[in-house]
C-alpha cells in the first residue's frame, strides 16, 4: 500500500467530545473545552496563561500586536521558517531582518544576530525546527542586553524541552501549532503562551475582539466594551473539544512517535556513516519531540532523484521550506546579504513519513528503499 507522508490521527474521544459541546448549548469560543485545554497546558507544563487560538499564525499575529511593532521597528527571524514567523510582523508594519541558520542545524544561528541587532530591534523570533530547541539561554542574553522581546515559535515543538524547560515558556511569548501535520491536532488550531506578566490582561483583551467581554464574564467588571486593539482569535468549542481528546493522549502519542523516530534513526545510521546521508542532530541541551525524521542529502539534484525514488516505489517524502530572504514576495527588499546555510538546508532537506498510525513495518520499507536508493 502506498504510504503518505502524513496522516491525521484519531484518539476515538474527538466525536464524543464534539457531540457534548454541542449538546451543552455553546459552541463559540472561550467555553468548558477551550479552558480544559488552556488548564492542561498551563498544569503540564508550568505556563503562566495559555490562550487557544485558531492558528499557530494568529498566536504569532497576537505576539506582533504584543509586542507593539511597527513602522520603522526591525525583528529578527530565521529565513529558513515558515511564512507565518515573518508574516505576523510584516502585517505590523515591521521591517524583517533575515538571520542564517547554523552550519550545522537549521534553527537560528544565535551567534551570528547580534551583528544584525540595531537601536530599531525590537524583537526576536526564534523559530524550533522539527520540535529541537534552539539555544534559549543565548537569545535570553541577547534579549537582556539589547532590551529585545522573544517570541517563540514552538509549532513544531509541542512536549520539547531546552534544559529540561519546555519550549514555548521560555522566552517572553510563545506559539504552538495543533494543524494537522503536527503531533497533537485539531485540523487548523494553536496556543499563545504568555509568559511575562506585562502581556497577560492585554493577550486576553486582544483574543477577544479588543474587548474586556472576558473579565465581564468572569464577573470582574459590570460591562464589557471595545478597549484595545484585537480580532477573532479564540477557535468554536468544536476545534477545543477536538484538540482535548487529543491532550488526553499526549502521553500515548509521543510513545509511538519516538519509537517510530528510532527506528528510522537505527536503520539510517549505516547509510549516514558509508554513504553521507547526514541524519538529524540533536544538541545536547535539547531532546527528541519526535515530531519530524528528516535527512540531509549532498544537493538538490540527489534530494530531487531520492524523493522521485521514493515516490516510484508508492512513499510520499517532501522537503521543506524555501529561504524566505529570496521568497517572490520579499527578495527586493531584503538587504543582500547571503544566507548560505538556510539556502543549503532548503535544497538538501527531505522529510520521510512521520505520523502515529505508520506501522513499524512500514519505517523499515522506507529505510529500505533510501538504503536501496544510496547503495
Amino acid at each position: 500500500m502506498p504510504i503518505p507522508f502524513n496522516q491525521p490521527f484519531l484518539t476515538g474521544k474527538e466525536t464524543d467530545y464534539i457531540r457534548q459541546a454541542v449538546e451543552s448549548g455553546k459552541i463559540s469560543g472561550n467555553g468548558e473545552f477551550t479552558q480544559r485545554c488552556q488548564r492542561f497546558l498551563e498544569e503540564r507544563y508550568g505556563f503562566r496563561k495559555v490562550l487557544l487560538t485558531t492558528s499557530c499564525t494568529d498566536a504569532l499575529e497576537m505576539a506582533a500586536i504584543l509586542a507593539e511593532v511597527g513602522p520603522g521597528d526591525e525583528v529578527i527571524v530565521p529565513s529558513f521558517t515558515f511564512v507565518s514567523s515573518a508574516l505576523a510582523f510584516v502585517r505590523q508594519g515591521a521591517r524583517i531582518v533575515f538571520a542564517d541558520s547554523r552550519p550545522d542545524h537549521p534553527n537560528l544561528d544565535l551567534d551570528r544576530v547580534e551583528a544584525l541587532v540595531t537601536p530599531r530591534t525590537k524583537v526576536l523570533a526564534v523559530v524550533h525546527y522539527a520540535g529541537v530547541a534552539c539555544d534559549m539561554d543565548r537569545a535570553m542574553e541577547l534579549a537582556r542586553k539589547h532590551n529585545l522581546l522573544v517570541v517563540e515559535d514552538a509549532a513544531q515543538a509541542i512536549d520539547a524541552t531546552y534544559k529540561g524547560r519546555p519550549l514555548g515558556g521560555i522566552g517572553h511569548l510563545g506559539c504552538f501549532s495543533f494543524h494537522e501535520t503536527k503531533n497533537i491536532i485539531c485540523g487548523e488550531g494553536g496556543a499563545l503562551i504568555v509568559n511575562d506578566d506585562r502581556f497577560r490582561r492585554r493577550a486576553e483583551i486582544i483574543w477577544e475582539k479588543g474587548t474586556n467581554r472576558a473579565e465581564f464574564f468572569r464577573g470582574e467588571v459590570n460591562k464589557y466594551g471595545w478597549v484595545d486593539m484585537g480580532s477573532s482569535f479564540l477557535p468554536s468549542e468544536i476545534i477545543a473539544a477536538f484538540l482535548y481528546a487529543q491532550l488526553e493522549h499526549l502521553d500515548d502519542i509521543q510513545a509511538k512517535r519516538k519509537a517510530l523516530w528510532n527506528i528510522y534513526a537505527e536503520e539510517l545510521a549505516p547509510v549516514a556513516h558509508q554513504r553521507g546521508l547526514a541524519l538529524p542532530p540533536i544538541p545536547s541541551y535539547a531532546c527528541n519531540n519526535a515530531h519530524m525524521f528528516y535527512g540531509l542529502c549532498s544537493s538538490l539534484e540527489e534530494r530531487t532523484a531520492l524523493i522521485a525514488r521514493l515516490k516510484a516505489n508508492g512513499v510520499l517524502a517532501v522537503f521543506h521550506y524555501l529561504s524566505l530572504h529570496k521568497s517572490p514576495f520579499f527578495a527586493a527588499k531584503h538587504d543582500g546579504r547571503e544566507l548560505p546555510h538556510a539556502d543549503r538546508f532548503a535544497d538538501t532537506i527531505v522529510r520521510l513519513p512521520m505520523y502515529f498510525a505508520l506501522a513499524p513495518g512500514q519505517v523499515r520499507e522506507v529505510c529500505e528503499i533510501v538504503q536501496g536508493f544510496y547503495a
